[in-house]
């Protein structure tokens, strides 16, 4: 591992910046959806998005918020 983050360093960051970014959109999924707000569709919507830069993932998430608020 120390290896890989000698010639890769930028690596871990964008791993932590995914990861913030993940924990943020479930919060506000959370707090927008309240009784609403289901883990396993959140979790589907956020894998079948792939490998997306980050603001991608937001727009996604965001889709996803205002559909279920419409169910």
């Amino acid at each position: 591992e120390v290896d890989r983050y000698i010639s890769w360093p930028g690596q871990a960051l964008s791993y932590k910046l995914g990861e913030i970014a993940i924990v943020r959109l479930r919060a506000q999924a959370e707090k927008e959806l309240g009784d609403k707000f289901d883990i396993k569709g959140f979790h589907d919507t956020l894998l079948k998005q792939g490998s997306v830069p980050l603001p991608v993932l937001e727009q996604q998430i965001q889709a996803y918020i205002a559909e279920r608020k419409k169910a």
